[in-house]
């Protein structure tokens, strides 16, 4: 699997601006410095981490006294897999350069007996991290949780599961 630290600490830092952009409803800046301390994460690998997020569009920065950065959207139209690509982390689980790549990873140039599971599996962790937004992290909403959320919420309607 291909998700290093990169994606990994985007995402959190990502949630935690989530978390923390917003003041008795009212959004505000929150500076890396805040992220890198409640994280546990270099301030200077932040900053290079927002310069991306930031060039990708999914935060802005404010400067001055109190800047910072805040969500360039809302936490529930942010998803996980645009955050992961943003910091350049292709999600992918083969061997192989590229996804769909016909040159495979075996020494002939063929692709291994196991590369379509892979390559499936890949597909399906995007599908996943595209499922995900910043407020289904935030809100402790992902995976089982989040299905069984949805079926509470469809029981609470009337409507069949």
């Amino acid at each position: 699997m291909r998700l290093s630290t990169k994606g990994r600490y985007a995402v959190m830092a990502m949630a935690d601006l989530a978390k923390n952009g917003q003041a008795e409803g009212v959004v505000r800046a929150v500076s890396l410095a805040e992220i890198a301390t409640r994280q546990e994460i270099s301030l200077s690998y932040l900053e290079q981490l927002f310069a991306r997020l930031r060039k990708s569009g999914l935060v802005q920065s404010v400067r001055g006294p109190g800047g910072g950065y805040r969500l360039a959207k809302g936490a529930n139209e942010t998803v996980v897999a645009e955050i992961v690509l943003a910091v350049d982390e292709p999600i992918r689980a083969t061997r192989c350069i590229g996804q769909s790549s016909p040159k495979g990873c075996m020494m002939a140039g063929e692709r291994c007996i196991t590369h379509n599971l892979w390559e499936d599996l890949g597909d399906e962790i995007h599908r996943y991290l595209a499922g995900v937004s910043l407020e289904d992290v935030v809100m402790n909403r992902t995976g089982a949780r989040r299905r069984a959320t949805e079926s509470e919420a469809r029981a609470d309607m009337g409507v069949a599961a």
